[in-house]
Parts: C-alpha cells; structure tokens; sequence
C-alpha cells in the first residue's frame, strides 16, 4: 500500500461528531487531524488525505446540487487518488450512493460510502471500524494493480454493498443497511472476503472518467395505499414541471384495478410522463405479468423496476432525464441494466 493514496471526503454525519469535554455537545472535529483520532490508519502505510466540506450538510439537506458538487471533487481529484471513501450521514447515504452510481461513467477507482450510528469520539462508536474497513478496501488491488472493487459502494457493520442496491434498514442497530435484492460484495471479518463473482469491473481498463452532471429532479415517490383518493392522484401526477413518478405498488407490482385509477395512470403516461414501478416489499421484484391489477398497469403503460430500490430508481430517473430532454428516450433507457441497479 505505500505507492496508494486515498481522499476521505467528509460531508457531514454522526461519524464526525466529538464530544466537547466542556460542555458535552456533540461537534465535529478537525478531520485533517484524522489520524490523531484513528490512529489505526498509520499502519495502512498509504497516503491518506482528506477534503471537508464547509459548511458541513445534515444528510437530511442532501440535494442534487449537493450530489453535483461531490462528483466534482472526484472528477478534480480522481487522477490523484487510488480510491475515495466519502463520510456522508446514514439518512440519505443509499440515495447519494445511487445517484453517483449513476453520474460516475467507466468507474476504475472505489467510491466507498461510510458513517457511523455513533459518533467516533463515543467509546462504543462503530465509526472506526466503518472507516478502517472502508479505506482498506479503497487501498485494495489485485494482481493486475486494478482496484479490487472499481465501483461505487457502501460500507456498514462489517458489509460492503454495491451502492445502487442499498436501503437504510435501521435507525438504532449497527447494521444500518441491507441490500436486500443483491448479494454483498465483500465481508469484513478477520480477513475481508471478497466475493468477486458479484463485483462489477470493466470489461476494458484504461477509459476515461465520465462525469454527469446534468439531472432533472423532475420526478416524485408515489406510494400507493389502500384508500387512495382521486384526487391525491389527479394532483400529484397534474403537478407542473413533473417528468417522472416512482409509483411504490403492493408485492410483486400490484395496485388498485378501480377504473378511475388505471385511467388516471393511463392518461397520465399518455400525457408522456415516465410512471416507473417498484415494490413496496423489502425484497423481491416486480412482475407486472402475473395478475390482472399488475397487467392493468403494463397497459397503462408503466415501466418495470424490476428489483429495483425505490432510493436507486428515483436517482436514476434524475439522471436520464438529465441526460434526455425527449421522455420517450427515458422510457427507452430506464427499463435497461446501466449500473448493476437491476436484475435482468
């Protein structure tokens, strides 16, 4: 590891949080001093730097130009660095890994999400093992000297995830995140294992970086509800400006069959919005051919999601549609395995 260097981008997130010996308030430290504070990373021996933003950003503020700036630090810097670990709040975390799965083209070099559940100067914290883990598996390459894991991850509770699969789980145990439709890409225990069949790499090494920055936050979550009302429906999918809708159905794609609803969506999708479906269940996909409610939707012209995260068909609805002014060329591209986000 002594010729590798690793950025550690902080952008906010219990993990930064200190206690203040006064007066107990939890602030967050100097992460220039990092390994002052984890002083583990010394015996990595490769080069760590790290990048904070200021002002810090809650998770809970995270934006698309929040997500705008952060792949900008990586395009400035990727040439410099082997790897990026990017300290972010659990909130948002599987909706920000989606988004830069997405915006990061012909990805090379490890983009490793991280945080914690308690703050690193706590005694019980699980931020350290987080981080240790985290820029352990950015620092890692394989025989070729190709990073082990070239794409954009999570990393939490001993697990990395591809980022694009991942929902936040818990908001009290150390296991924040699952990926509940793909397997994990590597574990963490005495040794980290990688599971390499599952792990995305090119197909060609050597292409350049390609950084989109284009996205069109044009689009809402829809979840669909025993009771739903006409109107909710006229007025959510009559919104001005709106270009997509992540319609959250029952089981395997399943929603009302009342005529008004099916015609509402079929008006709407006629208007030529983008009507995405994905599944309310934890895990499993959506099959709109199996019963007649979920065949009603494919005719009103709905796309699948497939197994699709709600938190990675929203992003990447944002960006195709950043990328594509014509919805026709969205419906096109969305149905289409772009990053691994799907099962197809």
């Amino acid at each position: 590891m002594k010729d590798t260097s690793i950025l550690v981008i902080y952008t906010g997130g219990t993990i930064g949080m200190k206690q203040d010996p006064d007066d107990l308030a939890l602030r967050p430290f100097n992460f220039e001093q990092i390994v002052e504070e984890v002083p583990e990373l010394r015996k990595f021996g490769c080069r760590i730097d790290t990048f904070t933003f200021d002002p810090i950003i809650d998770s809970s503020d995270v934006d698309v130009d929040f997500w705008k700036r952060l792949a900008g630090i990586i395009e400035e810097k990727y040439a410099e660095y082997d790897g990026f670990v990017i300290l972010h709040g659990t909130d948002t975390m599987s909706y920000s890994a989606s988004a830069l799965s997405f915006m990061l083209e012909d990805l090379e070099k490890p983009v490793i999400f991280t945080g914690s559940q308690l703050p690193i100067g706590m005694p019980r914290t699980d931020g350290k093992e987080n981080l240790i883990s985290a820029i352990e598996i950015a620092c890692a390459k394989d025989c070729n000297g190709n990073a082990k894991v070239p794409e954009v991850c999570i990393f939490f509770d001993s697990a990395l995830m591809r980022g694009n699969r991942t929902t936040k789980y818990s908001a009290e145990e150390f296991k924040a995140f699952i990926s509940p439709n793909y397997p994990t890409l590597a574990e963490a225990g005495i040794n980290i294992k990688y599971h390499d069949p599952f792990i995305y790499r090119p197909q060609e090494w050597g292409k350049r970086l390609k950084v989109h920055k284009d996205l069109d936050p044009g689009a809402v979550i829809l979840k669909i509800y025993p009771g739903i009302a006409p109107g909710t429906m006229e007025s959510i999918l009559g919104m001005p400006g709106l270009r997509g809708v992540v319609l959250e159905t029952f089981g395997s794609g399943n929603a009302p069959s009342s005529e008004w609803f099916i015609d509402s969506i079929r008006k709407a999708s006629g208007r030529g919005l983008v009507i995405v479906n994905v599944t309310q269940c934890m895990t499993g996909s959506v099959n709109m051919g199996v019963y007649a409610t979920g065949i009603g939707l494919k005719s009103a012209g709905v796309l699948n999601g497939y197994d699709s995260t709600t938190e990675s068909a929203l992003a990447k609805l944002f960006f195709l549609m950043g990328q594509y002014p014509d919805n026709k060329r969205v419906k096109c591209e969305f149905e289409k395995n772009l990053r691994g986000e799907i099962s197809k």
